[in-house]
């Protein structure tokens, strides 16, 4: 993709999130009730704004988005010593862990640098490698910049950290996002080895479908989960939080990842 179209997708794509959204309305709506012309448009966008703001921070409207994403694909469950692997998994001959952001911040080793997602992501690799030991590790993520460690070394120094052969590991640091990461996995691995494709369970389905579409055959293992509800409802769960928020936000990212990608006729 260009570098200008990656650049503007990126950009419509963040002021179409939830926060920066009802922020614009709200913006929008002060600026037009200091008009002569259109003050009632203008108390209508900010009311608008602040309702859709505190609707999409609601924990049950969150999880009533993003889960529909994230059990579309089960979890790979719980291994018992001694007990052969399900035959789909024992099949995989790599482990593919898609980037999922990190900090550069000094004195922090590899694993305290990595995000929440890319976190639950590599120890959920990690956790499928100690299970295929023939099978190699591959990571992804471009750096920041020219002079920045890329995700895939953070990742990958991680993953030695916890105990896993560097040489195992591929690094793959050049895909900046989910389309670029398919299309490097393919080059890596062909159309013919099966591996087992780790994200989180929010981004599972639009992966898959990328990868299916370009041919692959990956092995869904969701990491990850956000939406995690108790089996009996309490009144925390129905609070208005940044955890909300979160959760509508990658819901909201997803479905437009989706549909982008649909447009382009990529899923």
């Amino acid at each position: 993709m260009p570098a200008m179209l990656f650049w503007l997708k990126k950009a419509v794509s963040y002021w179409l999130m939830p926060l920066p959204f009802c922020v614009a309305l709200m913006i929008a709506g002060l600026l037009l009730l200091r008009s002569t012309r259109w003050p009632k448009a203008g108390r209508r966008l900010l009311i608008s704004g602040v309702l859709l703001l505190f609707i999409m921070s609601n924990k049950q409207v969150g999880q009533a988005l993003l889960r529909p994403l994230e059990t579309q694909y089960a979890a790979q469950s719980e291994f018992t010593a001694g007990a052969a692997l399900p035959v789909p998994l024992a099949r995989c001959r790599a482990i593919v862990v898609l980037g999922g952001g990190h900090s550069d911040q000094a004195g922090l080793s590899a694993l305290n640098q990595l995000s929440s997602s890319a976190l639950s992501r590599l120890i959920e690799g990690v956790r499928l490698a100690r299970q295929l030991p023939e099978a190699t590790l591959v990571v992804s993520g471009p750096g920041w910049s020219k002079h920045s460690p890329t995700h895939a070394s953070v990742l990958a120094a991680a993953a030695v950290s916890l105990g896993i052969d560097p040489r195992r590991i591929v690094q793959i640091d050049t895909a900046r996002d989910t389309d670029d990461e398919v299309q490097a996995v393919k080059q890596r691995l062909g159309t013919d080895t099966p591996f087992a494709l780790v994200t989180s369970a929010w981004h599972m389905p639009r992966a898959m479908g990328l990868m299916r579409r370009a041919g692959l055959s990956p092995l869904p293992c969701p990491a990850d989960f956000l939406s995690r509800a108790n089996h009996e409802k309490r009144a925390g769960d129905w609070l208005f939080d940044v955890s909300g928020l979160q959760q509508s936000t990658w819901a909201v990212y997803e479905r437009l990842g989706a549909t982008w990608a649909k447009l382009q006729g990529k899923i």
